[in-house]
């Protein structure tokens, strides 16, 4: 087998060589992997290089090989397209809000938020469909180290309703917003949709903090953690709208959906409070880019994953 060495002066390696090299590199790291072979197709080159960088512990890696997996995940994020916030329509009625269904991992934005959680090292189960897995994947090993740094200078797991920002090191956005969601076991109780506003509010107030204009948020709570999707977007909408009232800046929300559940549940609180959902359908344009047929087809068939 060919193993892959780029230097500085070699000739640019293309996106084939270098995910080999990525795969080799990763696979190297433990003796027990000593069994796997790289797949020929290039379907199973890239669901083995995620489950690799899925199950990578937080240490560090070589500079090489930062350069390279940094060169190929930015020659896929382009591949795959980014939406600029700043070009999507705003809910009529409030030029502050955004609703959108679409891949928040193709969203040029000041920060996306990521339901993460308590570990806060992202998701470690290979090909996961949640929005934790994915983000970390796009973001490069980076994103793991950064948390890793993070949570052991705090020296216990991030409390429910809080958050913590990151660098988005390869995503198109600046800013990864993490906050930890509740997660529902049996009835929805006050105590937990206090802690599901508190994510919002965490949220808004870190990145006000750091001169973000633009915030994307995925339904926290939802799907994995079992939270009522209706009750929490009206939680969302409310704790967002009443933080925005409250402040005297210029702060443009986009509400992510994945699921087209999620979607009519969020058009008919932001449109038409008074209607039942299904008549959405026929009212509302959905607003999916192209991006979205770029989703890995893990994803698109487990929505019920993505928390």
């Amino acid at each position: 087998m060919i193993r892959y060495r780029c230097k500085k002066e070699d000739a640019e390696m293309t996106q084939n060589e270098r995910r080999i090299y990525l795969i080799q590199e990763l696979l190297a790291e433990n003796p027990g992997y000593k069994h796997i072979s790289i797949p020929a197709e290039e379907k199973g080159q890239n669901d083995l290089l995620r489950s690799l960088m899925n199950v990578h512990m937080p240490r560090p890696v070589s500079q090489e090989f930062l350069r390279i997996q940094d060169e190929y995940l930015q020659a896929e994020r382009d591949a795959r397209g980014v939406v600029d916030s700043a070009s999507l329509p705003s809910v009529p009625g409030d030029p502050r809000l955004i609703l959108w269904q679409g891949d928040i991992t193709t969203l040029k934005a000041d920060a996306i938020v990521n339901a993460a959680n308590s570990a806060l090292l992202g998701c470690f189960h290979p090909l996961h469909g949640c929005i934790d897995n994915i983000i970390h994947s796009r973001s490069g090993v980076q994103l793991r180290l950064f948390c890793n740094d993070l949570m052991r200078a705090q020296g216990h797991d991030e409390p429910t309703g809080s958050a913590k920002i990151t660098p988005a090191f390869n995503l198109p956005c600046k800013y990864v917003l993490h906050t930890v969601g509740p997660i529902i076991y049996s009835t929805v109780t006050d105590r937990d949709c206090e802690a599901l506003a508190s994510c919002y509010r965490s949220c808004l107030e870190l990145a006000v903090e750091n001169g973000c204009r633009s915030i994307a948020f995925c339904c926290i709570s939802t799907g994995e953690f079992h939270f009522p999707n209706e009750k929490a977007a009206e939680i969302a909408i409310r704790t967002v709208t009443s933080f925005l009232n409250t402040q005297n800046r210029e702060i443009k929300i986009i509400f992510n959906v994945y699921k087209d559940a999620d979607l009519h549940i969020y058009q008919r609180i932001l449109l038409f409070p008074h209607r039942p959902i299904p008549h959405l359908q026929q009212n509302m344009s959905i607003i999916t880019p192209k991006s979205m047929l770029h989703y890995p087809q893990s994803i698109l068939h487990r929505g019920k994953d993505i928390p």
